[in-house]
């Protein structure tokens, strides 16, 4: 079984009713939401394109709509315990979720959630992505001195850095392959979060229909110099997510 440490392998939207949460993205993607059966529960998966992407759950209490990021370990008991020991707070310990794999959920010191994962079968290979498919993910944070530390003392990352306004991008990658961004957020305010991108034909055609669905726009289209156009929008729900088209080559 081949993982790819540092990968994005799984989101999963929390929200207290999952189901209008899954209409949503139906009807702006074009996503695919069926069951199967996870750690002999009942899980609503997300397909785009007929492959698995992500799921739905309950929010649980006191938790906040959101969308949550799975990344790839090699051992989740060992990440686990090399993550508390590096400032994370536990939230779910290691726990098998047959017959797909073995997962734990942690926050981090900045104070955003994440999971981390080990499949019970090979991580996808890194190859090019359709529309509707998940293509960046990147953390806001409160500290982002103290969050690159983190991620790249728990997945073996590196990074390459760049002015972002008045802040620096970090973008973190293991084996010269791109794995992720980091960004501290205005002013150090919170709350630190993954936001996840999904790639789109069209941002601004995107963000009218997700409008029309009553999301709201929290960052309006706009051009990134080079790389790409994005919005970020937060859903019926209250989860936050962006649209990215990649600037033409």
């Amino acid at each position: 079984m081949k993982s790819l440490p540092g990968k994005l392998v799984w989101v999963e939207h929390a929200s207290p009713v999952p189901a209008e949460a899954g209409r949503f993205y139906q009807a702006l993607f074009g996503w695919q939401v069926s069951t199967m059966e996870a750690g002999g529960q009942p899980y609503q998966v997300i397909s785009n394109a007929g492959q698995g992407i992500g799921g739905l759950r309950e929010t649980q209490v006191g938790e906040s709509s959101l969308w949550g990021v799975y990344l790839s370990v090699d051992d989740v008991d060992r990440s686990y315990a090399e993550a508390l020991v590096a400032g994370a707070t536990p939230l779910m310990p290691p726990t098998d979720f047959a017959p797909a794999g073995r997962g734990a959920t942690l926050r981090d010191p900045a104070g955003a959630m994440f999971s981390i994962w080990r499949s019970a079968g090979d991580d996808a290979p890194d190859t090019e992505v359709p529309p509707g498919q998940w293509c960046w993910h990147e953390l806001h944070a409160t500290d982002d001195a103290r969050a690159l530390v983190f991620y790249e003392t728990l997945f073996g990352l590196a990074h390459d850095s760049m002015p972002a306004g008045e802040e620096t991008y970090y973008m973190l990658k293991r084996d010269g392959v791109a794995r992720g961004g980091l960004i501290r957020n205005p002013g150090g305010i919170g709350p630190s979060l993954w936001l996840p991108y999904v790639l789109v034909a069209d941002v601004d055609a995107a963000v009218r229909k997700a409008e029309s669905l009553l999301a709201e726009v929290a960052t309006p289209p706009e051009d990134i110099p080079g790389i790409g156009r994005y919005a970020v929008l937060r859903d019926p729900q209250g989860a936050l997510f962006a649209v990215f088209l990649p600037e033409r080559q």
